[in-house]
This record gives structure tokens, sequence and C-alpha cells, in this order.
């Protein structure tokens, strides 16, 4: 896999989940989010939620948690997904060293 799959794959999750996400609350999830709710006294649990999603991304960002996965399932990072390119790509592919060049001469006189 590499970064088209990647892209295709963000692109179709991004779509499926549409504007609002649905989801069970086992009854530790409910009572943190019940203490949140009562600590920062949002307008809404969604925004609690919106939170989370933020904070649980930066976080994996910051720990190289998310790179690792991306490694392991597309073998590219987050940064370069969010380039566009791969490091190689970036470095100009496998231009060096150039197969097939005769130094000889760098180490005539």
């Amino acid at each position: 896999m590499g970064l088209d799959e990647l892209t295709a794959d963000v692109e179709a999750a991004y779509g499926d989940l549409g504007e609002e996400v649905s989801i069970e609350l086992d009854a530790e999830t409910r009572n943190e989010l019940a203490m949140l709710t009562a600590a920062y006294g949002p307008e809404s649990t969604d925004e609690l939620l919106r939170r989370a999603v933020h904070a649980l991304f930066r976080s994996a960002v910051d720990t190289g948690d998310l790179d690792f996965n991306l490694r392991s399932d597309y073998d590219i990072v987050y940064d370069e997904y969010l380039s566009g390119m791969t490091y190689d790509e970036m470095a100009g592919g496998n231009d060096f060293p150039q197969p097939d060049q005769n130094d000889d001469r760098r180490y005539q006189f």
C-alpha cells in the first residue's frame, strides 16, 4: 500500500462519516463524559466529543503512534500524506547513487 491507497481510504471514510456520528456508550465512557460535561459545561456533549477526537489525533501525531500505524499499513508517514508525496519522491526518487556511472576519473589529477 502507499500514498494513493491511504488517500482513497481517508476520502472513503470521510464520505462514510457524513455530518453526524451515532455511537453507543458503555458505562465507563458515559461516566467520564458526564464528568467532563459537568466540569466544562458545554452547550452539548457533541462539543466534548469533537474535542476528544482532536485531542486523540494530536496525541497520536505527537507521540508518533499515527506514523507507526500508517507506516505499518501504508508504508508512509503523516508528513508524506500531508505533502502528497513520499520522502523518496521529495528527494528526487532513486536518482542517487546514479547507476552505471563511471567514477574512475574522480581520482585522476
